[in-house]
């Protein structure tokens, strides 16, 4: 008897499961040029998405900086390379870059910044990848971001 109210008030619940979906992620990096995911999955359900990074290493941002920049995949090559002839003062991003969906300041060791992505800019299907700019880093630290159905 005890186990079918648990399993009851399980079943009433699960619709109230499904509004607790997060609409925000913390990504941590760190000294060894990693992110702490390699993949993002955003709920529909969120009109806004909140990426924190969070800069777990020691090293200030002009020896070891990190951010993260999330584009289209098929952009994100071009993305990098223009954004490297932009040089330090602007991040290593091409300014007023219409193809960068979301984008933090870069951080070094110890300091956290955060981007938000409105929702209705991401499309159901499409492949987007994020980056850190920093010179180098972008080949270690990258991953996949998707919309979920």
């Amino acid at each position: 008897m005890k186990s079918q109210f648990v399993f009851a008030v399980l079943l009433s619940a699960s619709p109230l499961l499904g509004w607790a979906q997060s609409c925000e992620v913390t990504v941590e990096s760190s000294d060894t040029m990693r992110y702490s995911m390699r993949s993002i999955s955003v709920p529909k359900s969120c009109e806004t998405f909140k990426v924190t990074l969070k800069h777990t290493g020691h090293m200030p941002k002009t020896a070891m900086g990190h951010n993260w920049v999330l584009g289209k995949s098929s952009e994100i090559d071009a993305i990098i390379k223009e954004g490297q002839k932009a040089g330090s003062e602007h991040d290593f991003l091409k300014p007023d870059d219409a193809r960068i969906i979301a984008k933090t300041g870069l951080i070094g060791g110890g300091e956290t910044a955060d981007t938000t992505i409105t929702t209705s800019n991401l499309k159901p299907g499409e492949s987007y990848t994020f980056i850190c700019s920093y010179p180098g880093h972008w080949s270690m630290m990258r991953g996949t971001l998707k919309l979920e159905a």
